[in-house]
């Protein structure tokens, strides 16, 4: 199964590190970016590059590129084991995604933040650079860039724009940004149905106590397992089309309900 769970861990602060990899999270990102105050940055990027190792493998968030810390966050991690994989944020082209998949080597691969408009016109694009395994969405920085007030039907243009480029440029589906409301989980809830519904796979996390939420709301829910497991113990018996309850399944729905079973491993 893909990550579902990506928490963030400020790079100035090495004491949670160990925290965040035992919160339960598919994956860690180490932030380099937005998470760290610019007088620390310097600071953030011994301690990260110091700190990591082939024992606990994260994903690593540089600043992006044009900005006075990239070169230097770049050759940092390059250099060290244990980078799962590279976050590139604020992507406007393929170009720097490009350019930093050349620079790297083994299995790392690269996750761009899309987080503009132009980052959106060339989603396709990006997504086919190599090395890249997901798309992620800043939507917040997207907002902003657009001048759009709202997170919902505001933006689900950019969110459906986003799984259709990934599923075109064959990568896994995308990541949903943040929530930022830490002490409302019914918003957290309803953020993670409407991205898994929308055809996104993760979602970024900013505190360990969203990550269960996520990692559960990215599961089938127990009417959909039951549903997959009539749907094939149907087809089974059959070999062919075949009607279950009020439903005629064919197939597409036959190859949903596996789907829907592979992702609880029966």
């Amino acid at each position: 199964m893909s990550a579902r769970s990506f928490l963030f861990v400020p790079g100035n602060r090495p004491e949670r590190f160990v925290k965040a990899l035992q919160s339960g999270a598919d994956a860690v990102i180490v932030d380099l970016e937005d998470g760290v105050p610019v007088q620390a940055k310097v600071e953030a990027r011994a301690a990260v590059a110091g700190w990591l190792s082939a024992e606990h493998p994260v994903y690593v968030r540089v600043n992006s590129q044009g900005t006075e810390w990239h070169d230097e966050d770049v050759r940092a991690i390059t250099r060290a084991a244990g980078v799962r994989g590279v976050i590139l944020p604020k992507v406007q082209d393929p170009r720097p995604v490009a350019e930093l998949a050349g620079k790297l080597t083994g299995a790392t691969s690269l996750l761009p933040f899309i987080e503009s408009a132009q980052g959106l016109w060339n989603a396709l694009e990006i997504a086919r650079c190599p090395r890249v395994e997901r798309l992620a969405f800043g939507h917040h920085d997207f907002q902003r860039d657009l001048g759009i007030d709202g997170e919902n039907e505001e933006i689900l243009f950019a969110r459906s724009h986003l799984v259709f480029m990934s599923r075109l440029a064959g990568i896994g589906a995308p990541i949903d940004g943040i929530t930022a409301a830490l002490d409302d989980e019914a918003r957290l809830r309803a953020d993670v149905d409407r991205a898994r519904r929308l055809g996104f796979a993760g979602k970024l996390c900013i505190h360990p106590k969203q990550v269960e939420p996520v990692n559960k709301g990215f599961l089938p829910s127990e009417k959909d397992i039951e549903w997959a497991k009539r749907v094939m113990a149907a087809t089974d018996a059959s070999g062919g089309a075949v009607r279950v309850g009020a439903e005629m399944v064919d197939a597409p729905v036959v190859e949903r309900a596996r789907q829907i079973l592979g992702m609880i491993g029966s």
